[in-house]
């Protein structure tokens, strides 16, 4: 059993990297606890959802430091972390329910970059006929 796993998540423009360890549940992202990190619940929720779908709650420490993106990109950023480290901690048990869920597939989805002579990337300007 490998005492410390080492994985890496991305989300839209965040990238997360996280430090598992067998453990008590410890969770502490950038240098903070998680719940005063993720101030959303469901941020919170987003990030926990690896070791629920697992049943593994409460039983590895969490490193995690994440950069770029938004703090929904992040925490995304972090689930996709964590459930890579998951699988690469007991891919015979957990690799197939993580997968199965699409926790292990990186979300393609990026922002639109935006157009010349468009307001964004697809808005455009008000047509008048005049």
């Amino acid at each position: 059993m490998p005492e410390k796993i080492y994985a890496t998540g991305r989300r839209k423009n965040a990238t997360a990297r996280v430090w598992l360890t067998p453990g008590k549940g410890a969770y502490t992202v950038n240098g903070r606890e998680v719940d005063e990190y993720f101030d959303r619940e469901s941020l919170k929720l987003i990030a926990m959802q690896p070791f629920e779908l697992t049943e593994t709650r409460g039983q590895f420490d969490i490193y995690a430091t994440v950069s770029g993106g938004g703090i929904s990109g992040q925490a995304g950023a972090i689930r996709h972390g964590i459930s890579r480290a998951l699988s690469e901690f007991d891919p015979d048990k957990m690799k197939p329910v993580l997968k199965s869920a699409g926790f292990l597939t990186r979300d393609p989805r990026m922002v639109e970059r935006k157009k010349y002579g468009l307001h964004k990337a697809r808005k455009r300007p008000q047509f008048s006929k005049r």
